[in-house]
């Protein structure tokens, strides 16, 4: 098969010249094998953009990579072996490292693969265009099914069939809207076929595992501006099969305002404003972000204050509650606001119960502490210690 080397990685491109990836391409070669790098390494130095983990593809069996590399002096790690895939590493860097692979059977969750010695044969198992790119050890690019093209014009396009490619992976319904929200030219829309695609194939979500949804719409939200994708997503009825309930009104708001404060692009943040029924449980998330979640629904529909908010739950979440409150109430929000929080974060409330003992105890120290407590907060932690022992 003629590869012409359309165009080359960009030489700045910190990875493709280091020493510890290069032993790694001359390991696999060493007795003629193709080495290639691949998928998102590609795609992110071909855009321009901070780049994914280094992945690299080879006709080579995995059972051959192993010998290579530790004929080379490298370990070894059979991570994967049984799908293809090696784990190669070299000055403390793993690099995995697949055998082409060709797609048998699948059922929309799981694939059955067979090795193979043919590069279009692997890219036509990946899920879009712009993955299916690969360079050579000098920075070549590859490019089996025309995705270079795609790629340059930050076009989000399934390989081939859209149908096929979802009903092999349900998860790629999902993956396309993170990708066009992290890669797409914004004035570029979305491609018919595949919105037309994923909206017949939506029900096919829901026999995905929680945790594979979860990670997927996490990153989704995490993006710079996901408004446009999250938008498509609820056209075509993804939504509600993986967040019933949820509704975009007040997700514009919120990264608008996030934007405008230079704050990072909290997912949590944007999980909230977006709602749903127990969207916790239903994308499987930790118990420390299913508690913050519970701690900035609590506290973005009372009337407690944001510096209190801040006191007691902590910055984020008090920059949540003032992000959500001023998208529900419609108004900007100012810059000023976020260093009176992070005092606030940071306030320790300076009396403690040894100072109004041995005068109080039990019931009537508790409250007195709690009493004390609340007239400092409501100063917003202006009183001092002296002050407020002097309280009536």
């Amino acid at each position: 098969m003629d590869r012409p080397d359309i165009t080359v990685i960009p030489p700045e491109t910190g990875w493709l010249n280091a020493a510890a990836t290069q032993d790694v391409c001359r390991a696999i070669s060493a007795q003629g094998a193709q080495v290639y790098f691949v998928g998102g390494c590609v795609r992110d130095a071909i855009l321009g953009v901070p780049g994914a983990d280094v992945d690299m593809a080879t006709d080579a069996t995995p059972q051959d990579v192993m010998k290579l590399a530790q004929a080379a002096g490298l370990k070894a790690v059979p991570t994967g072996i049984d799908h293809g895939t090696i784990t190669v590493v070299s000055d403390g860097m793993g690099y995995e490292v697949t055998t082409f692979r060709r797609d048998v059977e699948t059922d929309g969750r799981h694939a059955v693969i067979s090795f193979s010695s043919d590069i279009s044969e692997d890219a036509r198992r990946r899920d879009f265009t712009l993955n299916a790119l690969y360079a050579t050890p000098g920075g070549g690019i590859v490019d089996p099914l025309g995705g270079l093209s795609d790629c340059l014009a930050r076009r989000i396009r399934f390989i081939e069939d859209a149908n096929a490619r979802i009903r092999e992976d349900y998860l790629r319904a999902l993956r396309f809207f993170r990708f066009h929200a992290w890669y797409a030219d914004p004035n570029g829309g979305f491609e018919a076929e595949a919105l037309d695609a994923i909206a017949r194939n939506a029900a096919g979500v829901e026999g995905l595992s929680a945790e594979r949804i979860g990670a997927e719409v996490c990153k989704l939200l995490g993006a710079p501006d996901p408004v446009a994708a999250v938008a498509a997503m609820q056209q075509t009825g993804v939504s509600q099969r993986v967040l019933p309930g949820s509704d975009i009104t007040f997700l514009g708001p919120v990264v608008h305002n996030q934007q405008a404060l230079d704050l990072p692009s909290d997912w949590r943040i944007r999980l909230v404003a977006l709602g749903g029924l127990d969207a916790a449980d239903r994308l499987r998330l930790s118990r420390g972000h299913a508690k913050f979640l519970s701690e900035l629904r609590a506290v973005s529909g009372n009337m407690m204050p944001i510096h209190e908010i801040a006191y007691r739950n902590g910055y984020d979440v008090a920059v949540g509650a003032m992000l959500l409150r001023s998208a529900m109430a419609n108004q900007p929000v100012d810059k000023a606001a976020l260093n009176p929080i992070e005092v606030a974060s940071n306030a320790l409330f300076p009396v403690k119960a040894k100072d109004l003992m041995p005068g109080l105890s039990g019931k009537a120290l508790g409250d007195r502490l709690k009493y004390l407590e609340q007239r400092w907060i409501a100063a917003e932690f202006r009183l001092t210690r002296e002050e407020l022992m002097t309280l009536k």
